[in-house]
């Protein structure tokens, strides 16, 4: 740093006479007059007085305001900084003297500058707004009065070095006082950051958190999210009780007694209702602290609302998941007990001769039986494991198609809206399925308005981002089609809206309902990758919103039918794997009535190890899908069609297909045989794949 005398000065004008000018008054100014330091010396009679050394200034000239910036840095770059700069207002075509000034002072602040100006020119006012007010900065009228130029440059740099030094001295005198007192500087500087360091952990802490005077609970101050919690300003809150407020804070008296007796009070479960009148639930900590000699506790408040709800919609989920597979369960065992109900009924429902009574005995038997097939259906549609056949759709037409019979179902008392969204986005769902979803939709809101009233059927295209499941942990990014059925009726409190999608759970009385028609939404949506949001309040109805993952594939084209040749019945061998022995049995009899020649593995271990003695004969192989064993269905069909790619393969399940993925394309009526059946069923598949299609390349089996 210079701490000397420094009278550097850069002149900056585009007119070289104002540069001689300005030499002229400043240089000649340094010339020595020794005969008027003897006259003076002579008339005060102080000859001991050292002789008289004018102020030596050192000028350097600039034509443009770029010139004189690149001197500036220059300078800067050498150690020699200039200590001021006369600037002209006017210097065309370039900078003006207002822009250059800007462009020094940002390469030098320091630097103190005498604008030279005109009347015509900028204001004082002009240039403050533009530059700023600053101390470094004087104005000098043209035209000007050589002293006054004189007196100005002694000052300035003058100033520029008082200036420097004063920094400079200020500067050693706090290295002075860091050295004289390093404890106290500590000490201060501790103090200084855990202050801040608390200061800004409170502000910014995302915890609410408030500090209250004891015993008046008054709060001396509060954060940016206790305020964000509770609804008040910072303002309205400072100096204030919670009871002035009419806030309440629900904590038990016990636990602020053993705060104000200095105990800490941790994680205490409490209600909260703010400004807005909701009640939230929180966790409230307590830690007393000393503030200015007083005691007072510092409170932070959890705010664990959205925590619960999403914990409870994950425990429902994860509750209807669990249904859902106790469902699938039961339903394929149940497959399996109606398989033969169904098909010893239809085996013998097929002998001439019986007596009537026993005929309508085996109706009634067979009648109950599918009736009890479509329970297991929606059990399996419940638990995502219903056989779909989906397809690029458009929702707007599958509800215009369904709208007369809608109106028919609902009656005359409900009236029904349509609003159809332009544009609405296609989906890629079964449409049979979604039919369903709309019935049983429509048909709930028709029983929850036992007086009539008014049903409104909506589409709409939804776009969700990634904050989508912190309201809802069904929800997923992207882009969905919502279908939203709303009904005037009477609504439903919490308790039941929790368990409206339960299989068999109903509010309708006995004999009115089976309890499955929202469970076969909640399965079908489920199973089409979506998820059903519902709104509802005792008294205002109820809407319901199915979300549907919109799709970018175009619509299948279908080729016609291959015409079939027709099979006769017998002289094949067909090899059935089924680990049921009672529903084995009953294939075998049928097929052995139907002439067919077969051979039993009761599971997929023993028709892998039986293989290769019948390979030769066997033209069909009819398999199970799930049996115990190392070996299921698609493993058995693997084996058997790597040594015989020709060979036929029906595949048979009380589950969906869609439960095996992609590993097999399976086919309804084709290859794929969903249990319970009907014997004719059994007989039909079977002369189906025995006969080769014209023109067609054989159903894929296992990969």
């Amino acid at each position: 740093m210079i701490l000397g005398a420094n009278r550097r000065i850069l002149l900056v004008d585009d007119n070289p006479s104002i540069h001689a000018d300005f030499k002229k008054v400043l240089l000649d100014s340094q010339v020595r007059n020794d005969a008027l330091d003897d006259a003076e010396e002579m008339l005060f009679e102080e000859k001991s007085r050292p002789k008289h050394q004018p102020a030596r200034f050192s000028i350097e000239s600039a034509f443009q305001g770029q010139e004189a910036l690149e001197k500036v840095l220059a300078a800067i770059a050498r150690g020699e900084p200039f200590s001021m700069a006369f600037v002209d207002v006017r210097m065309p075509p370039g900078w003006d003297g207002i822009e250059t000034i800007a462009r020094l002072w940002e390469a030098d602040p320091a630097l103190q500058v005498v604008v030279c100006t005109a009347y015509s020119d900028y204001s004082w006012e002009t240039m403050s707004e533009k530059l700023g007010v600053s101390e470094n900065l004087v104005l000098l009228k043209k035209p000007f009065d050589n002293v006054e130029v004189l007196q100005i440059a002694h000052s300035m740099t003058k100033k520029w070095l008082v200036t420097r030094q004063a920094a400079w001295r200020l500067s050693e005198l706090e290295e002075m006082v860091v050295r004289r007192t390093p404890q106290l500087e500590s000490a201060s500087a501790e103090v200084t950051l855990s202050e801040e360091r608390f200061s800004k952990a409170f502000r910014n802490s995302p915890i609410p958190q408030a500090i209250q005077s004891l015993p008046a609970q008054r709060f001396v101050d509060v954060n940016d999210a206790f305020l964000k919690m509770t609804g008040f300003t910072r303002e309205e809150v400072t100096e204030r009780t919670p009871l002035e407020l009419g806030l309440c804070l629900d904590y038990e008296t016990r636990f602020l007694k053993s705060a104000s007796e200095g105990k800490v009070v941790r994680n205490v479960e409490t209600q909260i209702v703010g400004r807005d009148k909701e009640l939230r639930t929180a966790l409230i900590s307590l830690e007393p602290l000393t503030v200015a000699g007083q005691p007072h506790i510092l409170m932070m408040a959890q705010d664990i609302s959205d925590r619960l709800h999403l914990e409870h919609q994950l425990r429902q989920a994860q509750k209807m998941e669990a249904v859902g597979q106790l469902a699938a369960g039961i339903a394929h065992d149940f497959n399996n007990l109606l398989t033969i109900i169904q098909g010893h009924a239809s085996l013998h429902r097929s002998v001439t001769g019986m007596p009537r009574e026993v005929a309508n005995s085996l109706a009634q038997i067979s009648t109950a039986a599918e009736c009890a097939a479509d329970l297991t259906r929606k059990l399996l549609t419940f638990s995502r494991r219903n056989m779909v056949r989906p397809k690029v759709i458009k929702l707007n037409d599958i509800i215009k198609k369904l709208g007369g019979m809608l109106h028919r179902l609902l009656g005359e008392r409900v009236e029904l809206v349509m609003k159809f969204t332009p544009g609405l986005e296609p989906i890629f769902a079964d449409a049979t399925s979604i039919e369903q979803v709309l019935m049983n939709l429509t048909l709930n809101g028709r029983d929850a308005m036992p007086d009539g009233g008014t049903i409104t059927v909506g589409t709409s295209n939804i776009t969700l981002g990634e904050n989508a499941a912190l309201n809802n942990p069904d929800a997923r990014p992207g882009s969905y089609v919502c279908l939203s059925v709303n009904d005037t009726g009477t609504g439903m409190d919490e308790a039941t809206r929790n368990r409206i999608f339960e299989p068999f759970f109903t509010t309708k009385e006995l004999n009115k309902g089976t309890g499955m028609g929202l469970a076969t939404v909640y399965g079908i949506v489920k199973q089409h990758g979506g998820w059903v949001e519902v709104d509802t309040e005792v008294g205002k109805g109820s809407t319901f919103r199915v979300l549907i993952p919109s799709t970018t594939r175009t619509t299948e084209h279908h080729s016609e039918s291959h015409p079939e040749s027709v099979a006769d019945d017998g002289d094949h061998t067909i090899l059935v794997v089924e680990d049921d022995a009672v529903v084995r049995s009953l294939v075998v009899e049928v097929l052995t009535s139907y002439n067919y020649k077969v051979i039993e593995a009761e599971n997929g271990d023993a028709a892998i190890e039986r293989w290769p003695q019948f390979r030769e004969e066997v033209d069909l192989l009819l398999t199970d899908m799930v049996m115990p064993g190392e070996a299921n269905g698609l493993a058995v069909a693997r084996h058997c069609t790597s040594s015989k790619p020709n060979l036929k393969v029906i595949y048979t399940s009380g589950y969906s297909s869609e439960l095996f993925g992609s590993d097999v394309q399976l086919e309804d009526g084709v290859n794929y045989l969903p249990k319970p059946y009907f014997c004719g069923k059994l007989t039909a598949i079977i002369r189906k794949a025995l006969v080769t299609r014209k023109g067609e390349e054989p159903l894929p089996v296992a990969v």
